[in-house]
């Protein structure tokens, strides 16, 4: 039932862990995302750029306030209670005792979090995870040796091992050990099941989760009605799922879960559904698992840019970019170039606001780097440029690079503050 067509196997998942993160509209420039290396994040720059206060400082950042020792302290022993193993398993097995029909979502979203690293749930979606984790039922084997299943006899629930081990004697003779996180019983079918061999405990405190098989059937073959397949000349592009986030069915629509990399890029321009807000962060933090370069995002982009109704959705894409993965364009002369290509069109579109934005962004971000270079004499060029000064008003700037220079093998980049 998992195997997808032939068609789908070049697609990427790209499953949202993080369902809650408030959604941001995408006609706004500013984001909260906070960024990799610690520095303001993008609604700290696109305030200071809007506030009246005039030129904006960048010799310093804001710095954090500090915690008393007292709350240290505190923060200190929360930690160690929350990154306890057995107490985290302790939760889970309050969860887990609980009838289905007394579980609460917090309930379900601790059980969903457990259930997530086990090999058996690996290849399903969240909701096909979250449906399962609301009808299983707990069981408890407490002795080695006990027979779980007889051969031959009638199945009627999918099992998953969450401590211990049980062993399954076949009548050939041959015999197969499972450990934590496998599965065995039914398959998602309604036909009457028997049982293959023998299946016994091997150690005390064998601990399972149980699915009844109509439950079972229901929920991974729903999941073929959840999905809202995207076609493209008679090949499947895109598989979208239906997901709601709470019971109250007010946080629902279609995620994309599994896509071609054209149409993963295509879509971060798209609407994206308030159940996925998070689109593009996650686009940025994981292409490189199935782009080669990312230049293929930034030639869409400059393409995009070109489409007056786009620009703004194009504009927020490389800010959230510039702000969360500066790397990308400061250790890449390709992309930099891109940057200032892009840098260039917003001065073009006489779009200051962004490109203050931009600016200011790109300096919060860059890193203190030395570059040496050498010169054979006093008059030769230095192949490269530099703008202001205390008399123009500002600090000295890198106004142009001669490429191909020693200047910018040396790493010298337009845009670089002496």
């Amino acid at each position: 039932y998992l195997q997808l067509p032939a068609d789908l196997t070049k697609m990427h998942l790209t499953d949202n862990p993080h369902p809650q993160v408030t959604h941001v509209p995408s006609s706004q420039s500013g984001c909260s995302i906070a960024s990799d290396s610690g520095s303001s994040s993008l609604s700290d720059i696109y305030q200071a750029t809007e506030s009246e206060m005039g030129d904006v400082d960048l010799t310093g950042l804001p710095e954090a306030p500090v915690d008393s020792e007292d709350e240290e302290e505190e923060e200190d022993e929360d930690i160690d209670r929350t990154s306890d193993p057995l107490l985290g398993r302790d939760v889970v097995r309050e969860c887990l005792e609980k009838e289905p029909a007394d579980k609460t979502d917090d309930d379900i979203e601790q059980l969903l979090e457990f259930m997530h690293q086990l090999p058996a749930f690996a290849n399903m979606t969240m909701s096909v995870r979250r449906e399962l984790c609301s009808v299983m039922i707990f069981e408890v084997v407490e002795q080695a040796g006990a027979i779980i299943l007889e051969d031959g006899q009638e199945l009627d629930s999918w099992y998953v091992i969450l401590n211990g081990t049980v062993e399954i004697s076949y009548p050939d003779g041959k015999s197969e050990s499972l450990c934590m996180g496998n599965s065995f019983g039914i398959t998602p079918s309604l036909d009457k099941q028997y049982m293959n061999g023998v299946v016994r405990t091997k150690v005390d405190d064998c601990q399972f989760v149980c699915i009844a098989q109509q439950d079972y059937w229901r929920i991974l073959n729903h999941v073929e009605k959840n999905t809202h397949k995207v076609e493209e000349e008679g090949e499947i592009v895109m598989v979208k799922e239906h997901r709601e986030l709470d019971r109250s069915g007010t946080r629902k629509g279609h995620i994309v879960i599994k896509a071609t990399p054209e149409r993963l890029i295509m879509h971060l321009i798209e609407e994206h559904s308030i159940v996925d807000p998070t689109y593009i962060e996650d686009f940025l933090l994981t292409y490189r698992t199935f782009l080669t370069s990312p230049l293929e995002v930034g030639s869409k982009l400059l393409e995009w840019f070109t489409v007056d109704s786009l620009r703004d959705k194009v504009t927020r894409v490389v800010l959230l970019w510039v702000n969360n993965h500066f790397n990308d364009f400061e250790g890449d002369p390709a992309m930099t170039r891109f940057l200032e290509e892009f840098e260039k069109n917003l001065e073009d579109t006489k779009m200051k606001g962004h490109l203050r934005l931009l600016n200011i962004a790109c300096a919060a971000k860059a890193k203190w780097r030395q570059i040496t270079l050498q010169k054979p004499s006093r008059d030769s060029p230095l192949f490269f440029s530099l703008l202001g000064g205390s008399d123009k008003g500002f600090g000295i700037f890198v106004e142009t690079v001669e490429m191909g220079s020693k200047a910018a093998e040396a790493g010298l980049k337009r845009g670089d503050q002496v």
